[in-house]
């Protein structure tokens, strides 16, 4: 069967889509993506009718009571399928509810998530535009993937994280004047599929590879061996889980007490290093910071990292850091502890060398070069927020659970509000939050939950209204984003599936009924729309010189790239070193901090004014290993972006009996009685799910792997923690901020113990649809 082919674009890359009519017949990569991402063919799947919402439904506990009943309900009732009028009528009302007896401020919208690479189908551009205007909500600030580095980075480095990425050392550089890559975390093949808005063409792994050619030497300082590519021919260091802080000091330890730093770097381009330094050596806490201190926090031999020290020094040196490494107990340290590194190195600013913060956590970091985008890209704008009212994006259940209660935030004395709806569009927190369990109770307390959805999602499944919306496939959009040089047309491949709506007209619905129609739509149909933003950015790039072709041109065409149209940009730590009276950084010294007089302002305990290691409480050298003596790892997944198309083709064929597959080591399999392919029991105090064993030498011992993104599958049991039976690994991580300072996740401060598991698992009922009430069955 042969179609018309039609490109679109997703966050792991843009494809040809082939459709007959509404049947998807095949997705085709493009010639100018060498290593196209294989996630693409799950989109054949996206129209998988068993896992598709068909049309508005309703809780049937929240239809027959409002929000006057229960909410423990959420994910344990049947839904009933309802008409748009109907659901649209109820949001609205409860919106207006809250709205009026409780304030704006009661409705949560933070609404995280990776919905669309489309720019005008973002759907939390839409529903932040559409809470807005409405008079306001509480929202979410930074990211469940960068939240501690974040807060962090603007401090000691005077820029933001997104800046930073921007300005990262060109891997071009590291090849044509590096001498030694020294990762910690890795630049893993399976995070460099993906990017903001999606890669035109995956030149990351070929530019790695030619780093290698040119003899660049890689350290690879993780406790999973395949955190980098096989062909770079690493040095393999398995560290012990989130002691990389200690390790890092070891080697400042080190270069001080060698005289291998850089004094003259120090003394021009830092603030703060005297302080620093008489923490190293032990003045204020009577403990110098050394190799032989180092070694029984990270098990890392002390010798191995006194050479590694005087190798760097020696050496023209890029450190890339990845996002795991501030996912976790006072997750700002590592971060803070690299940045110090490098500025005792005195090689920030080099050719070649550097630290990247987030290198290797996506595909732009370092890859894109030097043709950095001048110009602002059109945008479906949100406005400001009416009112101030924010939490840290990962302190949702907190807030739930905690409403009244003072919190501390980035220098800031903040109060939880009380939340009486939730709205959310695009996201999946029943994948991305942390101690699943816990929310599922927190989440049962506001009067009404409203999601819009393409499938059933646990999300949606804990709802009250759900409104089915398109995929990326089934509307018109536009890709384009400051991450990447490509430009494509998203002309719509399919019609929508059965009932599903578009959110732009689902929130052009309720403002209607709610009185702002014409401020929401600007008069504008979804093509207007598109047309609009492509417009606009066409006129911004043409005063940098960029051109795109006239609308027309562009939408009967296929994706482009403008990087040959662009020059090559002069990095921030290129001018810094330069220059550094006249290219200050926008820190309040302008200077690099390696102290902070503004965080150490602050006073907090677990967020000092410069890098410390502090004692963790979920970590293998804490009394709690001896209950659970395995650290878990839930890193990113391989075959899918986060939980989106788990139920597709290419997540599928990677489970075990049907379960997430787990990774540990031989002896730790063995000393459990596991083989490859059981089905395993993951557990501790906190939950528990099933996964399927999958041995591997390449793990460090006492270490397991379970990547995030498989749909919640909760059944409950005796002892009220309940069994995920499909592998999500977010039932066993922990809730609590990296610190005062970030208030980022620490999912990757987790010890669970695992154990064959005996007997018949319970079904998978996750790409199931929930029990669906009809007109008939309902009356």
């Amino acid at each position: 069967m042969t179609g018309t082919r039609r490109p679109t674009a997703m966050h792991w890359g843009n494809f040809q889509v082939e459709a007959d009519g509404a049947e998807l017949v095949a997705v085709h990569t493009y010639a100018d993506d060498p290593e196209p991402s294989p996630i693409g063919q799950s989109l054949l799947d996206s129209r998988d009718a068993r896992v598709r919402i068909d049309q508005p439904m309703v809780r049937q506990g929240y239809r027959r009571h409002g929000r006057a009943g229960d909410g423990a309900g959420r994910g344990r009732e049947p839904f009933v399928a309802v008409s748009w009028d109907e659901a649209l009528d109820l949001a609205a009302a409860a919106l207006a509810e809250v709205r009026e007896r409780h304030g704006n401020a009661a409705i949560y919208g933070g609404s995280y998530g990776w919905a669309s690479a489309g720019r005008f189908h973002h759907a939390q551009s839409q529903l932040h535009r559409f809470l807005k205007q409405f008079g306001g909500y509480t929202e979410s600030d930074r990211t469940y993937s960068a939240a501690a580095g974040e807060v962090l980075l603007p401090h000691i480095l005077g820029s933001d994280l997104y800046t930073l990425f921007l300005n990262t050392t060109p891997w071009v550089d590291v090849r044509d004047h590096g001498e030694v890559v020294l990762c910690f975390s890795g630049v893993s093949p399976k995070n460099l599929q993906v990017v903001m808005g999606g890669p035109g063409a995956h030149t990351a792994p070929g530019q790695l590879r030619e780093c290698r050619a040119a003899g660049v030497r890689f350290i690879n300082i993780s406790p999973i061996q395949e955190d980098l590519p096989a062909g770079l021919e690493a040095e393999w260091i398995p560290i012990r889980p989130v002691s990389d802080t200690a390790l890092i000091l070891a080697l400042c330890h080190t270069l001080l007490v060698e005289g291998l730093h850089d004094e003259a770097f120090l003394g021009r381009y830092c603030v703060g290093f005297e302080r620093f330094r008489d923490y190293l050596l032990g003045v204020t806490d009577g403990q110098p910071k050394s190799a032989e201190w180092a070694a029984p926090i990270t098990t890392v031999a002390a010798d191995t990292m006194r050479e590694l020290a005087r190798l760097i020094a020696r050496s023209r040196t890029f450190i890339p850091i990845g996002w795991a490494l501030q996912r976790a107990e006072h997750g700002e340290q590592p971060f803070w502890a690299a940045t110090v590194l490098m500025a005792m190195l005195g090689q920030f600013g080099l050719p070649g060398a550097g630290v990247g913060h987030g290198v290797g956590s996506l595909h732009t970091v370092g890859f894109m070069g030097r043709r950095l985008i001048p110009f602002r890209w059109g945008t479906f704008e949100q406005g400001a927020n009416p009112i101030d009212s924010v939490i840290p994006v990962a302190r949702v259940t907190d807030m739930l659970e905690k409403p009244g209660q003072p919190f501390d935030y980035d220098g800031r004395r903040l109060v939880y509000p009380h939340i009486e709806l939730i709205y959310w569009a695009g996201g999946n927190p029943f994948h991305h939050h942390q101690d699943l369990n816990r929310l599922r109770r927190a989440w049962a307390r506001p009067g009404t939950v409203i999601v819009n959805e393409q499938v059933w999602t646990s999300t949606a499944r804990h709802a009250d209204i759900v409104f089915p919306v398109t995929t990326a496939l089934e509307r018109n959009d536009v890709a384009f984003n400051t991450f990447d040089h490509y430009v494509s047309p998203m002309p719509q491949a399919v019609p929508p599936f059965a009932q599903a709506r578009n959110d732009y007209d689902v929130f052009g619905a309720l403002a209607a009924r709610l009185g702002f129609a014409e401020r929401f739509t600007e008069g504008r149909d979804e093509m207007q729309w598109v047309r609009h933003l492509y417009d606009e950015s066409r006129t911004r790039a043409a005063a940098h010189g960029v051109s795109l072709p006239p609308f027309d041109a562009f939408w009967a065409g296929e994706h482009f790239s403008i990087a040959d149209q662009l020059p090559e940009a002069t990095l921030i730590f290129e001018a810094f070193r330069a220059d550094p009276e006249r290219h200050p950084l926008g820190t309040p010294s302008g200077r690099i901090e390696i102290y902070s007089e503004t965080i150490a302002g602050f006073g907090y305990a677990d967020c000092p004014g410069h890098p410390v290691w502090l004692d963790k409480a979920e970590f293998q050298g804490a009394p709690r290993a001896a209950q659970f003596p395995l650290h878990l790892i839930s890193n990113q997944p391989a075959p899918r972006l986060h939980s989106q198309l788990d139920f597709a083709r290419v997540s599928r064929t990677t489970k075990i009996a049907g379960r997430e597959p787990l990774t540990l080591h031989p002896d730790d399999a063995a000393a459990r009685g596991i083989a490859a392919g059981d089905v395993v029991r993951v557990f501790n105090d906190r939950g528990a799910c099933l996964a399927g064993a999958v041995l591997s030498a390449r793990i460090r011992p006492g270490v397991v792997q379970l990547a995030t993104g498989a749909w919640f599958d909760p059944v409950d049991t005796a002892d009220g923690r309940g069994l995920d039976v499909h592998g999500n690994p977010n039932v066993l991580t922990r809730d609590i901020g990296t610190s005062a300072l970030g208030q980022g996740p620490t999912a990757h401060s987790c010890l669970v113990e695992i154990e064959r598991y005996v007997g018949e698992p319970p079904p998978l009922r996750a790409f199931d649809p929930p029990p669906i009430l009809r007109d008939d069955d309902e009356a």
